[in-house]
């Protein structure tokens, strides 16, 4: 019996060490599995593409809506370039709200569509569409700043209000016949594709051919582009000569002024410097010098042609390897010129981006938009104050009580009884009130 019983007993413990030695050997292959899992290279990179694409989301709309609030608050702002500045705002808000948000569902999916085969064609016509639609602004801009620089004198008869709003609807009309007409009715894209689509609604990719993709890029980025280059490269050469034609005033007003004291000429030399200067200025500006806004308002509109040069700049260095990627895939085919996913998604979302950068451009750069910046977001924040003191008055309606014999404030409440200091709002309340509010609180 004892013999059975210790014989049991070793097995027993023979089948708990190998059980316990079953557990030392799985359990920490199973933590290492998960760690594994969640420490695994994809999964980093799908984490931080999704983070970066939703940043560039919420930057491009929020910045795009904070100039389009700035220009319509400050009247300062509210002159013709900034009008094209407000329509190009607009068309950056709904690419990040049409273009962006569909290719983050795509993103975040693993590149399944959600959304139909009707939808599909809606998403690639928007996007062609606001992306056209922003160039062509940027192409309007770079047009009104060659006028108001290189022919001051003209701008006001040229950039009239009439004109601006011919051009705004040139604007916004023109992209449809590059987006919507030939994408819905199939003459974009190949046969083959049409069928792969037809077979696999749940699969939205952008596959032209070759004619549309010349004819596409051409209208929405290459010929807009020379058009923008030429424009600031004409701004460039004016602003050099009118650069060149004030420092020579200078340096032959200082060279006079020194002949003067070498002379012994001392009287009127004042009124003499003034009066070339004026004249040198007069010439310099093609203006009458009788204008004392003339050299100021010049000032203004170079800050603003370099400001706006810096814009299209980053324009072009977003946007431009996306439409090399767009033009030689298309030309060569997916068999020879194969891009990997990852080189799509980057072209896309490195062009998607220039939406989120010409808010900071103008905060960065102009100093008028970087004033009206800070007050509306002071305006905002005081807006947001006012709404939380009421709220939080309503709040405590169900406690306020008047008494004539006693008036305390709100904040005083509220760190008496344990709310907070809260905002700064007033209530009167009955001393009996206090003693059964402090009695609870202590409870």
């Amino acid at each position: 019996m004892t013999d059975i019983f210790s014989l049991t007993t070793d097995l027993y413990q023979n089948d708990t060490i190998n059980d316990t030695l079953d557990i030392i050997d799985i359990t920490p292959n199973r933590t290492m599995s998960v760690e594994k899992t969640w420490l695994h290279p994809w999964t980093f990179l799908v984490a931080l593409k999704t983070t970066v694409m939703a940043l560039i989301i919420i930057a491009a709309l929020f910045g795009n809506l904070l100039v389009i609030v700035s220009v319509m608050r400050h009247r300062k702002l509210r002159v013709i370039t900034n009008y094209f500045v407000v329509s190009l705002a607009l068309a950056d808000m709904l690419v990040a709200i049409w273009a962006m948000c569909f290719n983050f569902s795509v993103e975040v999916t693993g590149g399944y569509w959600i959304f139909g085969y009707f939808m599909c064609d809606v998403w690639n016509s928007l996007d062609v569409y606001f992306s056209t639609a922003s160039i062509l602004h940027l192409c309007c801009i770079s047009v009104d700043r060659y006028y108001a620089i290189v022919q001051p004198l003209d701008y006001p008869l040229i950039m009239t209000n009439g004109r601006l709003i011919v051009m705004l609807a040139i604007v916004w009309c023109s992209p449809a016949l590059m987006s919507f007409l030939p994408i819905f009715m199939g003459w974009y894209t190949t046969v083959e594709h049409t069928a792969f689509r037809k077979k696999n609604p749940d699969v939205c990719l952008f596959v032209v051919n070759r004619t549309y993709s010349v004819i596409s890029s051409s209208v929405s980025f290459w010929v807009p582009g020379m058009v923008m280059i030429l424009m600031y490269y004409r701004i460039y050469v004016e602003a050099d000569r009118q650069e060149r034609m004030l420092y020579r005033s200078k340096v032959a007003a200082a060279l006079l002024n020194k002949h003067l004291q070498i002379n012994g000429i001392s009287a009127g030399l004042t009124t003499l410097r003034h009066s070339l200067d004026a004249s040198l200025e007069a010439e310099k500006n093609n203006a009458s010098a009788s204008d004392p806004g003339t050299s100021s308002k010049m000032r203004r509109e170079r800050k603003a042609a370099r400001t706006l040069g810096i814009i299209v700049s980053a324009f072009l260095a977003c946007w431009l390897p996306f439409f090399l990627w767009y033009v030689i895939s298309a030309i060569c085919g997916t068999q020879l010129c194969h891009s990997p996913p990852w080189v799509v998604t980057l072209v896309f979302w490195v062009g998607y981006f220039n939406s989120a950068l010409n808010p900071l451009i103008y905060a960065y750069f102009n100093r008028e938009f970087r004033v009206a910046f800070k007050k509306t977001l002071q305006g905002c924040c005081q807006m947001t104050s006012k709404l939380l003191c009421r709220r939080w008055r309503r709040r405590r309606e169900p406690i306020s009580y008047s008494n004539a014999s006693s008036e305390i404030h709100g904040n005083h409440l509220g760190r008496e009884v344990g709310f907070g200091p809260g905002p700064r709002c007033s209530y009167n309340i009955s001393e009996g009130e206090i003693v059964n509010l402090q009695s609870e609180a202590v409870i």
